[in-house]
């Protein structure tokens, strides 16, 4: 009996020892180990403000600002430090919100985090800021935090700088540099240059009392990470002309691509109708946002980038230029027109009055629909090639290497690849393999499935100004004070067709606007290679341009559509030809075609 009792004595000892030591080890860890504890300590006595750098600025080619910052406050809360009854009236007649608002908000609060700060009221105007400055120390739990806001010194190209806004749910998930309330670049190039513009947030360690007060700097700052400013970005924009775009297609539906084809710069992006940048900044940017959504002239859409136009006439020199790589023409080769190309059966595609037989340089110069007929009809009916699908792929490999029908991937987001139809397109529509040159014809001038975007035929005028290739048209030609852009935009992309077979075509377009559909627009002193096209349309025909200039050494390459206008010469071509008169002399004379394209309207806006 006594040895048992001793046994039971010995295990009673071990199960004390056992949870004496684990009491121990607890306590070790508790105190010494594991910080959260202290981390929970401390954050009755500190508070952790995020401080908000200033965005990146956005600058023009000649270094004027097109964006920069202002001051703004936002009245933040962190619903843990709410005491558990605070005078609600005096806030929200302070505040200018509701019982129902304050409620909503602060449970939202809550809801993310009880002790990290969330946004209670953003943008809160100057005179507000001041009352707020001297009253919240009643509010415990709530605080003012300043951050900037974008400003536009010009009401112009809101399609190319894009505009911020504050993040959604999904963002935040995606990146964990987000938190609620922080704005984030949602279209141009304030999105697609986002981490570069908005810098790195900082962090400030401040103690305060028990009723929320500012005592100071923890450790004297040992703990806090200074916000780094986002870094600036340079830009190919000219402002003169992008401003003189806009002007000149006020009261019209269409869109303007200028780039420069020695860079791929873009110079100008117009898109019209367009918006004020302002509007989508400060308190009232949802309602104008929404105003600005609803309007049935879409002016958020961004037409240069995902307006998709048949090219018409303008697709004309590209037929041209593959018609000779593949040797089913030369520049000698006369083709006749007798008002138009034969179809069979009393059909025909039709033509203008003009000159007949025509050469390569004279088809251009005149537009001569029969002439490109023909030399698309040789192309796919080509003996080299065993069936019309092989010639077919053939000639759209041609086209998908002057970037058509494929998105160019410039830094202006959410770019349209355009479309080029596929053999399989032809294969429904007409039945598999039972389809022939003469069942696709309308696509040799630019009708049919084919469609474009003005940023694709601005290129291909910077292609044909080469002899033969481009760089990836973009925005943004400097970051901070590094070159450091992507290398897809110094990259040369080369088209299938050898430069040798470019000096007909340019001469064409020169004769177009010396001589030919666009000698309304023709300079003395400068000589512009050109295009003009007239798209038919579901309505009214679309008016388009494209050209470059001068002929020799170009600075220039643009592309100009002109929704439901007519005649490519009558809109299109006379504002293409001012925005070059003005970028390369930096006036313009022709003060009467200037006054007649300005005050002109083609839509009742």
């Amino acid at each position: 009996m006594k040895k048992t009792y001793s046994g039971r004595r010995y295990v009673i000892s071990i199960v004390f020892l056992v949870i004496g030591f684990i009491f121990i080890v607890r306590l070790f860890y508790i105190q010494v180990i594991d910080t959260s504890y202290k981390y929970f300590a401390d954050n009755n006595v500190l508070r952790y403000n995020t401080e908000y750098p200033a965005r990146g600025l956005i600058y023009d080619a000649k270094g004027r600002l097109l964006v920069f910052n202002e001051a703004t406050y936002d009245l933040v809360v962190i619903p843990y430090q709410l005491p558990d009854k605070m005078d609600t009236v005096e806030f929200c007649k302070l505040t200018g919100v509701t019982k129902d608002v304050f409620i909503r908000r602060v449970k939202a609060a809550s809801n993310y985090s009880p002790y990290l700060p969330s946004i209670f009221e953003e943008k809160i105007p100057r005179e507000v800021y001041g009352m707020l400055q001297e009253k919240l120390i009643s509010f415990p739990g709530f605080r003012v935090q300043a951050r900037t806001i974008r400003n536009y010194p010009q009401p112009i190209a809101s399609h190319v700088l894009g505009y911020i806004s504050e993040v959604t749910p999904d963002m935040i998930k995606e990146d964990d540099y987000y938190r609620p309330g922080d704005y984030v670049g949602i279209s141009g190039i304030e999105k697609s240059y986002e981490r570069e513009l908005r810098g790195r947030k900082g962090i400030k360690v401040i103690m305060v009392d028990v009723h929320g007060r500012d005592k100071g700097s923890y450790m004297d700052g040992k703990f806090d990470l200074e916000a780094k400013a986002g870094q600036n970005l340079f830009t190919f924009i000219d402002l003169d002309l992008q401003t003189y775009g806009e002007q000149l297609m006020q009261n019209k539906r269409g869109a303007i691509v200028a780039i420069d084809p020695s860079t791929g710069g873009i110079l100008a992006m117009v898109s019209s109708p367009s918006y004020n940048p302002s509007l989508l900044v400060g308190r009232d940017r949802a309602a104008n946002y929404f105003t600005l959504l609803l309007d049935k002239s879409l002016p958020l859409f961004n037409r240069a980038l995902n307006g998709r136009y048949p090219p018409g006439s303008t697709f004309k020199p590209v037929i041209g230029l593959i018609a000779e790589q593949e040797q089913v023409i030369t520049t000698s080769t006369l083709f006749p027109c007798y008002g138009g190309f034969p179809l069979g059966n009393g059909k025909m595609v039709g033509c203008h009055n003009h000159a007949s037989p025509l050469a390569l340089e004279a088809a251009i110069a005149y537009s001569c629909n029969a002439y490109f007929c023909k030399a698309f009809k040789n192309i796919i009916d080509n003996k080299k090639y065993r069936s019309t699908r092989e010639a077919f792929n053939v000639w759209r490999k041609y086209i998908l290497s002057f970037g058509l029908g494929i998105k160019l991937r410039c830094d202006v987001p959410n770019e349209s690849a355009g479309y080029i139809p596929t053999d399989n397109y032809y294969d429904r529509a007409f039945g598999k393999n039972r389809w022939r040159s003469l069942s696709i014809i309308s696509i040799a001038i630019g009708q049919g499935e084919i469609q474009l975007t003005p940023l694709q035929l601005a290129n291909v005028a910077c292609i044909i100004a080469n002899k033969g290739w481009f760089y990836t048209p973009h925005v943004v030609k400097a970051i901070g004070n590094l070159q450091n852009l992507n290398a897809r935009y110094t990259k040369k992309n080369q088209t299938l067709v050898n430069p040798m077979y470019f000096g007909p075509i340019i001469d064409g377009m020169a004769n177009v606007v010396e001589a030919g559909t666009a000698h309304n627009v023709k300079m003395d002193s400068i000589t512009v290679c050109g295009k003009t096209g007239t798209a038919q349309n579901s309505g009214k025909n679309h008016s388009i341009f494209m050209a470059f200039a001068p002929k020799e050494n170009p600075k220039i390459a643009i592309a100009v559509i002109v929704e439901n206008s007519g005649y490519g010469a009558t809109w299109a071509a006379p504002v293409a030809s001012l925005l070059i008169e003005r970028y390369l002399t930096g006036k313009v004379k022709r003060l009467d075609l200037e006054q007649e394209i300005l005050t002109g309207k083609t839509t009742n806006q």
